[in-house]
């Protein structure tokens, strides 16, 4: 056979292996890794000098459920959720209820008919709940009440509009939203756990705090920055860093490892719940779709979020209740079904 065919053949052979060598894909570039390092934010005016802002930035975009905390387990939900029930249908008289995380035992906690009452949670001991409620033209108080005896203790008088209480981990002090009756601007406050030395502690506005598990930082929901975004910053209100860039619609959680971060955001009548590392980081959703989800609550072993959705009453003013998820995004369950809408659950022991 003529020599130049196995030549030709041989250098038909070469030329496709080098082919095939330059055609594999260019690996794509990890966005997640490129965007986790903090960067400082321009400065605000409304921000002072001293008090500078760091952020962790990702990309707001949806991502399907994945690795979570708690994606493996099986426990079941424990505990107890306190929230806001409106049980006269307007949210002028909405009144605090509490109920067992797996849906039983269900007690109506405030009497007063005629008053609004809202943003309960628990005590760290679970013994009391804590909420504000509505006074009188501008007023709001903040009241404790003993789960066993029903006693109420009222903590404030007459600061202003009071709102979103909580007790700080080790049961001593409270933080909580205060707006100023004269200019409307919200600041977070904290108080002793009997109410005394009420102070501003942070030179910025904000609302809607929750204690670190430590309790040596606070997360909160502000607009210093432009659109509403959430912070941390120490509760004493130094080391301010916003968390995210992620456009929030209100109150969020840290899960009880400080690991964690629940949140909410979207369009009004289209929220999603999202999960995120506590410094911003690889959010994902984890509400199923078409809920219209909002004001998640981590449960105490970290493994489940309470939060308002309508899935059943999709549409209907008084159709949202109390839902449990695990943290990624699977075993939906409704603890409340009601003719009136229940709202801001705070799970607790």
């Amino acid at each position: 056979m003529d020599k130049r065919f196995f030549v030709l053949t041989g250098l038909l052979l070469m030329l496709l292996a080098c082919n095939i060598g330059t055609s594999t894909p260019t690996p794509t570039t990890d966005l997640f890794a490129t965007l986790s390092a903090s960067t400082p934010v321009e400065g605000n005016p409304a921000v002072t000098e001293s008090a500078q802002i760091a952020t962790s930035v990702f990309l707001p975009t949806p991502i399907p459920p994945t690795a979570a905390p708690g994606s493996s387990s099986t426990g079941q939900p424990t505990g107890r959720i306190v929230y806001t029930c409106e049980m006269f249908k307007t949210e002028s008289t909405s009144q605090v209820c509490i109920i067992n995380a797996d849906g039983t035992g269900f007690r109506r906690l405030t009497t007063d008919d005629a008053r609004q009452h809202n943003y309960p949670s628990l005590s760290p001991d679970g013994r009391s709940v804590i909420y504000s409620a509505h006074r009188e033209a501008k007023f709001f108080e903040i009241y404790e009440m003993n789960l066993a005896s029903g006693n109420v203790t009222q903590l404030t008088n007459k600061l202003g509009g009071l709102g979103s209480p909580e007790i700080s981990p080790d049961g001593k002090s409270i933080i909580f939203k205060r707006m100023a009756v004269n200019t409307g601007k919200n600041f977070i406050w904290w108080m002793r756990r009997n109410g005394g030395d009420a102070d501003k502690i942070m030179r910025f506005e904000g609302w809607d705090p929750t204690w670190s598990p430590d309790g040596e930082y606070v997360l909160f929901v502000s607009n210093m920055d432009g659109p509403v975004q959430l912070f941390r910053s120490r509760f004493n209100g130094n080391d301010l860093h916003r968390v995210s860039s992620l456009f929030v619609g209100g109150r969020a959680d840290w899960s009880p490892d400080g690991h964690w971060i629940v949140t909410y955001t979207g369009d009004p009548g289209n929220r999603e719940i999202y999960i995120m590392t506590a410094d911003g980081l690889n959010p994902r959703v984890i509400s199923p779709a078409g809920g219209n989800s909002r004001e998640p609550s981590f449960s105490p072993d970290g493994q489940w979020i309470a939060f308002t959705a309508y899935y059943d009453h999709l549409g209907d003013a008084n159709g949202c209740e109390i839902y449990i998820v695990r943290t990624d995004g699977t075993d939906l369950r409704r603890l409340t079904d009601n003719g009136y809408c229940d709202s801001q659950p705070r799970w607790g022991q």
